[in-house]
């Protein structure tokens, strides 16, 4: 089956709504630090662009958690591959997401990372999928809230292909190839 990608948001859309949700993170905690913690893999294009647009001192940290495998729904299995390095105790904790859909993965990774003790605990992601939800998450800052369609690019991938895309596309497949 092969597939297409249609732009969806634009390089230069994503990269202004980054730099607008890195002021908020800013203003938010002047005087302070702040420890960003990736969720990996698509986390990352997006981690790497906010970490640069903040002011105020930035920590970072990185957790693999999987509930896809190959498929473009969540199987609703959440697996901890890579668990943090470093004790998030008294800090100012932002998980960064690529993505929030059915809200299962975050929902379980913010209840463990609760108990853990951090500061504070936030929940920053690229892009929300509201109608997707199935177990209610907050999320504190939100890149584009966009229908439920399946996004490639900016760390997004299909099959570990596409992450590398600078901006936001759908996956159209080709019903024709098959």
């Amino acid at each position: 089956m092969a597939e297409k990608i249609r732009v969806m948001i634009p390089e230069d859309k994503v990269d202004a709504r980054i730099k607008e949700i890195g002021e908020a993170i800013s203003k938010q905690y002047e005087g302070e630090e702040v420890h960003l913690i990736c969720v990996l893999r698509g986390g990352s294009f997006f981690m790497c662009e906010l970490a640069k647009r903040i002011t105020v001192p930035v920590t970072l940290d990185f957790m693999s958690v999987s509930s896809y495998g190959m498929d473009t729904k969540s199987s609703g299995v959440v697996k901890i591959v890579k668990d943090l390095d470093d004790s998030i105790k008294g800090k100012n904790v932002i998980v960064v997401e690529d993505v929030v859909d059915s809200g299962r993965t975050l929902s379980y990774l913010l209840d463990m990372l609760k108990d853990r003790g951090p500061k504070s605990l936030r929940l920053c992601t690229l892009l929300d999928k509201p109608e997707r939800r199935v177990v209610q998450v907050h999320v504190d800052y939100t890149g584009f809230e966009i229908p439920d369609e399946f996004v490639v690019g900016y760390g997004l991938d299909y099959a570990q292909k596409y992450r590398n895309l600078p901006y936001i596309g759908v996956v159209e497949l080709d019903e024709a190839a098959k």
